[in-house]
């Protein structure tokens, strides 16, 4: 794909590489460091400090390591989701249907896998490209339907959550627990951490240095942050923003398959169901601008992290299940509140 490089005027000022220290106008020192940093980062890993405090005093098992690669596991298919939920909104668009996608994934690959003769490859295969041709069925809609992404991704979210359960006569299918590939992603180590964490790291290091060291993130930036600006400055919005969406699907079919190979079985609607508000509340949280041009992986993968360890945190204490949905979509409202306030975005209804 091939881009006009976008007006450094149109790139947010907090954007990663931007303003590091020792840059031409980045302050030096512990100042500059923090600056570079960033309030959001600063703020996160002080709330993760604080909830890893908090239940391990009330546990001391919960800062073992075993607990935290369980926590780790535990965060990938929702890790990877927010990441490449976080590449949607930097563009100024919304995936509400990530969550769909994964379920549509994970059952197309235990099903190829099945009836291909127990082929793994196959049924990976099978899934991603899935995962992509949705994508771009998502941002086709939204470019030339001229359809809001909100609703267009929220009719994605119910119709392939739908097919999933068509397909698979809304149980789960295949069992693939058996296969050395599926078990090596579920339960497998490189260089002792688990394998499904090495695919996030992977995968968010992937899309870090597209975002901040290439022409194509600076021209997604420059297209979530003035639309306009970007396509006066020859940039192909629709290209990008179908790529961004066909980027994201394909993601979420790899979530799929990550829950295939964790379950052992495709899932329609079990373990995906509520990954698409995870993914939002964690690059919301991360310092995604709902209204595009601006957010880190960084920042993204830290809400990853605080979700886990206080989802973890509350489990081990036999808090219901019930009131971790009530604090997400809490943490959610409070991430959109901030932004508004740092923004200094006119009251609804209120006078300037």
């Amino acid at each position: 794909m091939t881009a006009t490089t976008s007006p450094s005027a149109q790139l947010p000022d907090d954007r990663p590489g931007d303003d590091r220290p020792g840059g031409q106008h980045g302050p030096r020192g512990a100042r500059g460091l923090l600056t570079a940093i960033g309030g959001q980062q600063l703020s996160l890993i002080g709330a993760l400090v604080a909830v890893v405090a908090l239940f391990g005093t009330l546990d001391a098992n919960f800062v073992s390591w075993d607990n935290i690669q369980v926590i780790a596991e535990a965060a990938t298919i929702s890790g990877l989701l927010a990441v490449v939920q976080t590449v949607v909104i930097i563009c100024g668009g919304l995936d509400i249907s990530v969550g769909s996608q994964a379920g549509l994934a994970s059952v197309t690959s235990a099903m190829v896998f099945t009836s291909t003769g127990s082929s793994p490859f196959l049924g990976i295969g099978a899934a991603l490209a899935i995962g992509a041709a949705i994508g771009l069925i998502n941002g086709i809609v939204i470019i030339y339907g001229r359809v809001n992404p909100t609703i267009a991704t929220l009719a994605g979210l119910a119709a392939y959550k739908g097919v999933a359960q068509l397909v698979s006569d809304g149980r789960a299918q295949g069992y693939v627990l058996g296969d050395p590939v599926f078990v090596f992603l579920s339960r497998g180590k490189i260089a002792g951490l688990p394998t499904m964490v090495w695919l996030l790291v992977l995968t968010a290091a992937a899309v870090h240095v597209l975002l901040t060291y290439t022409d194509i993130g600076r021209n997604i930036y420059a297209i979530g942050g003035n639309d306009t600006a970007a396509r006066l400055a020859g940039i192909n919005l629709n290209k990008y923003l179908i790529a961004a969406y066909a980027l994201s699907g394909t993601i979420a079919a790899l979530a799929g398959v990550l829950l295939t190979a964790r379950t052992g079985s495709g899932q329609p609607v079990s373990g995906s169901e509520g990954l698409e508000l995870q993914a939002i509340t964690a690059a919301a949280l991360g310092g995604c601008a709902l209204k595009g041009g601006k957010g880190t992986i960084g920042g993204t993968l830290l809400a990853v992290a605080l979700l886990g360890a206080l989802q973890n945190g509350l489990t081990v204490q036999g808090i219901n299940t019930f009131w971790q949905n009530v604090a997400q979509g809490a943490l959610l409202v409070a991430a959109v509140v901030i932004q508004q306030r740092r923004n200094r975005e006119r009251a609804v209804g209120l006078p300037a």
